[in-house]
């Protein structure tokens, strides 16, 4: 080594020991509960913290490469498995911010941030000697003594490197890795666009005749959200965020105005200018069917489908046109229904997308004497938290403890504590409910700390609950939509399938995309059970209990515009598995192929898919490329397993939450899915209880 080179060396540590200096990532975290200290996290600590987490990890990587003794579980697998600590630690707060409170420096942090850490999985993916090591434990699995979840976690890892490149020659890692740095960036574009476009729509009124047949809470929202504006102070605004546009869709009597707002609300992201997402679509769309190709797949979706429950596409498309027929003729005679409703009124018109919300809610009041207004005084935010809690401590035993006294990365944000029954820790999780223009839009759960093991102990996770709940007006509380109700029950079960798990390996912690709303969606079939409704539905003025004559009502009303809402879930999932399953490499004209996917189904022109291609962020920035079905997949599962407890004649029956906990919430990924479902059900999945529930059998 020269002076001049050594010197340079010295000089370049000292920098970055200096960039690190104070930098809160670095050291162990002193809060209650060691969840992350917001209060002290700042923006310019994110770059310099995954510089030194990829720097570590690659230390780490060596010397797992490098050790001269031959490659055992511990030195190997197990070591591979706990490498790359502070990448993880700093990589679930920034992804954690940048999803539910980002600003313009966290995008482009991320945007610097893309590249880094793709090379990083693609360097130990490539990593021949590492993959050599992995292979010989891999061929000796079965004569090493492992115990199961040792094996498992082998497994997990040979596929992981297999699927990420290991077996390609040098010149295909090479095309893959440019790929993997494209689709990633192209696929952080997309929601960057979609927020944007998202925030950018304001429909202003300013004549309080135009507000006509409007909830007063939702017009209370809409003038203190123009009031934040001195532009707008005085009128009224309403945005393209769920709380907004849907209830304006649902009671407003001016047809103009729905058709503005719900033109913008489809048109996001696909208006011709710098927050266009056709062309990144297009792009996509590409460069995944040629990373199919040389995976040696004959498609993006078979790529993706290998890797879950449904294993291939046919097997999705299966499901999907089971139920699409029953589907789209339930719809098809609700708009029978409503057209007849529009041709008796006044105004005679031919029903549109914009007006199906509208003329729905009309139904539900002509036929059950019910709609969403009679219904949210007794759906209060708080109470219907309470209600959650209910279920849980009912089922499982465990306990809630709100924690005051731990930082927060905004003000209105909730943290709780999770007890077992035992009093022992099962983990910690902040609920962060409204809407704001650093969030995207929709409800997610996701953790600041997954569950894991150190020195043999179970380290507890801090979990996340994030939701675009309607806000509080001054003289209100958070009323929710029934909508809304199930979302928060759904994201729960979400959170405790992160609170319960108990895996030893974080290589196994994951499920496959089509098991993982399991845990979510058999939580909602217990939001508007009538015992539970009895415990938690409560009007926020006087604190009566719901009547009975509601329940009732709900009861009733359960299977009312399930053709709606079943035929624009399909048709959105059919339109993210035909993108994927294109067979050769063409440049896809975006509006043309949704146009041709829609009439090729036959879907009905009153009815558009739940998303529209520019702003289909489940399919288009990874979560669920390919799997957008997994919702209806899951929803097999999680009807046929709720009807165990059913089965028993107490939905709060003790041994089957016991089973349920034991044989699926605390698995994790350690046993493969079908395996865990049969193992709590006694056989395979039957799709009975899924077309009873939406009123399709």
């Amino acid at each position: 080594m020269t002076a001049a080179f050594a010197k340079a060396q010295n000089t370049k540590s000292t920098d970055q020991a200096a960039s690190l200096a104070g930098n809160p990532f670095i050291s162990e975290w002193n809060t209650p509960f060691q969840v992350p200290p917001f209060d002290k996290i700042r923006n310019e600590h994110f770059l310099p913290a995954f510089q030194e987490g990829i720097r570590q990890q690659r230390s780490e990587i060596e010397a797992i490469v490098k050790n001269p003794k031959p490659p055992t579980f511990q030195n190997t697998c197990q070591a591979l498995d706990q490498s790359g600590k502070l990448l993880e630690k700093v990589s679930s707060v920034f992804y954690g911010l940048n999803s539910a409170n980002t600003n313009a420096e966290l995008q482009e942090i991320a945007k610097q941030v893309s590249p880094l850490v793709t090379q990083q999985s693609d360097d130990i993916s490539m990593n021949a000697k590492l993959f050599a090591r992995l292979k010989t434990i891999w061929q000796q699995r079965d004569k090493l003594n492992l115990d199961p979840q040792q094996i498992k976690l082998v497994e997990e890892q040979y596929k992981d490197f297999v699927r990420g490149g290991a077996n390609l020659d040098t010149v295909r890692q090479g095309t893959l890795r440019a790929l993997h740095k494209q689709i990633n960036m192209d696929q952080l574009t997309f929601g960057q666009n979609l927020l944007a476009e998202t925030n950018s729509y304001k429909l202003v009124i300013g004549n309080a005749e135009e507000l006509s047949g409007l909830p007063a809470g939702l017009i209370a929202v809409a003038a203190e959200t123009a009031n934040a504006d001195t532009a707008t102070k005085g009128k009224w605004v309403f945005t393209l965020q769920n709380p907004s546009v849907i209830p304006f869709l649902q009671y407003s009597d001016r047809r103009d105005l729905r058709k503005r707002i719900f033109t913008a609300y489809i048109s996001r992201c696909n208006n011709d200018n710098d927050k266009d997402n056709k062309h990144v679509i297009q792009d996509l769309i590409q460069l995944r069917w040629l990373k199919a190709k040389i995976m040696g797949y004959p498609d993006y979706a078979a790529f993706v489908l290998d890797d879950r429950m449904a294993k291939k596409p046919e097997n999705v498309y299966d499901l999907l046109n089971q139920l699409w027929k029953p589907a789209l003729a339930a719809a098809e005679k609700d708009r029978d229904a409503m057209q007849e409703m529009v041709n008796k009124s006044q105004q005679k018109f031919q029903l549109e997308a914009w007006d199906w919300r509208y003329y729905e809610e009309k139904r539900m009041k002509q036929e059950f004497d019910l709609n969403e207004e009679i219904l949210r005084p007794y759906f209060k935010l708080d109470n219907v938290v309470q209600g959650i809690f209910y279920v849980c401590q009912q089922l499982y035993g465990i306990t809630f403890t709100e924690i005051t006294d731990a930082p927060k990365y905004q003000p209105d944000v909730v943290l709780y504590e999770c007890k077992d029954a035992d009093g022992s820790e099962l983990g910690v999780f902040y609920m962060d409910f409204y809407p704001r223009a650093g969030k995207r839009g929709g409800a997610w759960t996701g953790s600041y700390r997954s569950q894991s093991y150190k020195d043999g102990k179970r380290v507890p996770p801090v979990m996340t609950i994030v939701t675009n709940f309607t806000k509080p007006a001054s003289d209100k509380p958070s009323l929710l939509t029934s909508d809304e109700v199930r979302t928060l029950f759904h994201e729960f079960g979400h959170n405790l399938h992160g609170l319960f798990k108990n895996v030893k390996y974080k290589g196994i912690s994951d499920v496959p995309r089509d098991f993982v709303e399991l845990p979510s969606q058999i939580m909602e079939n217990w939001a508007f059970e009538p015992e539970v409704l009895k415990v938690y539905a409560k009007h926020y003025k006087t604190g009566e209990i719901i009547p009975q004559e509601l329940v009732d009502k709900i009861t009733n009303s359960r299977k009312f515009g399930q053709g709606f809402k079943t035929t624009e879930y399909l048709a959105a999932s059919f339109l993210d598995m035909d993108y994927h399953i294109t067979s050769e490499k063409t440049q896809v004209d975006v509006i043309q192929f949704e146009d041709n996917v829609m009439k090729q189904l036959g879907l009905i022109p009153q009815i558009e898919p739940r998303y529209r291609s520019t702003y289909f962020q489940h399919s288009m920035t990874g979560g669920y490329t390919a799997g957008y079905y997994s919702y209806i997949w899951a929803e097999v599962l999680d009807a046929d397993a709720f009807q165990a407890f059913k089965e028993t004649g107490n939905i709060f029956d003790k041994s089957t939450a016991t089973r349920f906990r034991k044989d699926i919430l605390e698995k994790g990924g350690s046993e493969d899915a079908m395996t865990m479902f049969v193992n709590f059900r006694g056989r395979k999945p039957s799709i009975n209880a899924l077309l009873e529930n939406r009123g399709l059998k």
